[in-house]
């Protein structure tokens, strides 16, 4: 697992206890998060949502510098799979 990741994981933790869907983050050239009810770990299983981004526009995310719907609308990041899921975890991570 890579430092971008075992950061993220530890950030996010911090943020979500838990998560009644499954989502997954992509950090492109790093890994993979999995976000569901038992919390946040590094993975790459199928989810209900899979967000895909870069390293900086993660981290911008992340620390609040970066609006997830601004990053999706100018194609920074990528959801594939269930958009109620992606807004019910943007909800958390605000």
């Amino acid at each position: 697992m890579s430092d971008v990741v075992t950061k993220a994981v530890e950030k996010l933790g911090q943020k979500i206890d838990s998560f009644d869907s499954t989502a997954k983050f992509v950090i492109e050239d790093e890994g993979a998060i999995m976000i569901d009810e038992a919390g946040v770990r590094e993975g790459d299983e199928e989810a209900d949502v899979t967000l895909t981004a870069t390293r900086d526009v993660f981290e911008g995310i992340l620390n609040g510098d970066v609006n997830p719907a601004t990053a999706f609308m100018t194609g920074k990041l990528k959801i594939d799979g269930s958009m109620g899921v992606a807004m019910a975890l943007g909800q958390k991570l605000s």
